[in-house]
């Protein structure tokens, strides 16, 4: 790969800010874990939790033991899980740039988001690329129904998808219907027990981090969200994304 140092407007510290979105309970924190333990060998990972008023995500990926637990930091947000990752990003940022300077040089940091509804994105002005997890226990008519990070996120993820039998969800079905949602973009459906998906997804990170250290990857904003609901149902924000059995 290219030294950072040759690509203008980014410096050696500077690492591929990779975020990671969904509603509750579709796998992020998995989904993260996989990653790193996936790549921790071949590439320098970082991590940033998002939390309501605790730091349970980070404690899980510490406990994992997929990462050293000093590259594995937790913003607590106090607020709803789309303000630190969109309306406010200063605390994500300062997590981002301070974890950047004390293991210098990082290949990713990845940012997960709190659980929270279809519509959470994060801005780019902390992330360059995002990945929005959906997964089949969420029902198979979630893809087709559209929102900002299921439309426009650089990655979609169909997670899960070992599950699908006992929830009579029809992956292909899901993953169709996410492609149409997304004109064409890239839809991954993933299991932690499917060696090929995860040999996608392993993939799909080194082109990302390819392109974005050439100088040819540009972040795109997913779009502003939708009037935020506070009203708690199944696809509202909750703050317990704790569902990490499965990748």
């Amino acid at each position: 790969m290219p030294d950072l140092e040759s690509v203008p407007g980014l410096s050696a510290t500077r690492s591929l800010r990779l975020g990671v979105a969904g509603p509750v309970g579709t796998g992020k924190s998995s989904l993260i874990a996989l990653i790193c333990r996936e790549m921790n060998a071949e590439l320098r990972l970082g991590v940033i939790t998002n939390d309501i008023y605790t730091d349970e995500d980070a404690r899980f990926l510490r406990s994992a033991g997929v990462l050293d637990p000093e590259r594995i930091r937790a913003v607590e947000t106090g607020a709803c899980p789309h303000t630190a990752i969109r309306d406010d990003v200063t605390a994500n940022l300062i997590a981002v740039e301070d974890l950047e300077s004390d293991f210098a040089p990082l290949d990713v940091v990845l940012v997960e988001s709190g659980g929270d509804n279809l519509t959470a994105t994060f801005s780019p002005a902390l992330v360059d690329a995002q990945i929005f997890v959906l997964d089949v226990a969420g029902g198979g008519d979630v893809a087709r129904k559209g929102g900002p990070g299921i439309g426009r996120a650089d990655l979609l993820v169909v997670n899960k998808t070992d599950l699908a039998p006992y929830v009579g969800v029809d992956v292909a079905q899901m993953v169709a219907d996410g492609r149409r949602a997304r004109d064409g973009r890239p839809v991954l459906a993933l299991s932690r027990t499917d060696a090929e998906s995860i040999e996608g997804l392993k993939d799909w990170v080194r082109s990302v981090l390819t392109s974005f250290r050439s100088g040819h990857h540009v972040p795109v904003d997913p779009g502003p969200m939708a009037p935020h609901s506070h009203r708690h149902d199944e696809h509202s924000h909750r703050h317990d994304d704790h569902e990490h059995p499965h990748a």
